[in-house]
């Protein structure tokens, strides 16, 4: 309970019981709890342009009483809005998915998107008193107008990965049975034989059948 007199901070009673106080005092009751947040899925475009769906949810509680009251009109509103408005910048900084090796994204790394979004949304916080003890993405989607072409995107992605995989382990055998036919003398080959056999090999090694 936070303690006013005619307007002035007096002090907050946090010791649980029967307590007697100053009948000129006016008093304000604030819970101490964790309490959860869970936005709205807000719709907002990723650092690529693309539109996106993104939610989350925020574990939070008021550590300091005085800065709740008097730092801000309402602490509940006031978390309410930083967060979503943190969760929105977060957003632009990345990418929905990855596409180059080593680039960060929404989707690939969650750890460290939200352990940033906890940061961000304390640095927030911090003047109303309250501390936020965990932040994490709840919800995460491409936005339904593009929702369809995006899949096939990332089909295709995924489709090229894997003919890039296949090829490299193809070049290896193809080099390691050269390396091995020559080694052993169990047949000598011209350029011209050579080149017909890394074609043959190839186009069985890489083929679906």
């Amino acid at each position: 309970v936070v303690l006013q007199l005619f307007g002035d901070y007096a002090y907050t009673a946090k010791n649980p019981g029967l307590r007697w106080a100053n009948p000129f005092y006016s008093k304000r009751r604030l819970s101490l709890r964790v309490r959860n947040f869970e936005s709205e899925k807000l719709k907002v475009n990723d650092a690529d342009g693309n539109p996106i769906e993104i939610a989350a949810v925020v574990v939070w509680r008021v550590i300091d009483t005085f800065d709740a009251v008097f730092q801000v009109d309402n602490y509940e509103d006031f978390v309410h809005v930083q967060s979503e408005s943190a969760l929105r910048n977060l957003a632009t900084q990345y990418t929905y998915d990855s596409h180059a090796e080593h680039e960060k994204s929404l989707r690939g790394n969650t750890i460290e998107v939200a352990d940033q979004l906890r940061r961000e949304i304390h640095d927030r916080l911090v003047q109303a008193g309250v501390d936020v003890q965990e932040a994490r993405i709840t919800h995460l989607a491409y936005a339904p107008e593009i929702a369809q072409a995006m899949l096939q995107r990332q089909q295709a992605t995924a489709i090229i990965a894997a003919r890039q995989k296949i090829v490299e382990g193809a070049v290896g055998m193809v080099e390691m049975a050269l390396e091995r036919l020559s080694e052993k003398g169990i047949v000598s080959l011209d350029e011209e034989r050579k080149a017909a056999m890394v074609s043959n090999l190839m186009t069985v090694l890489c083929a679906e059948s």
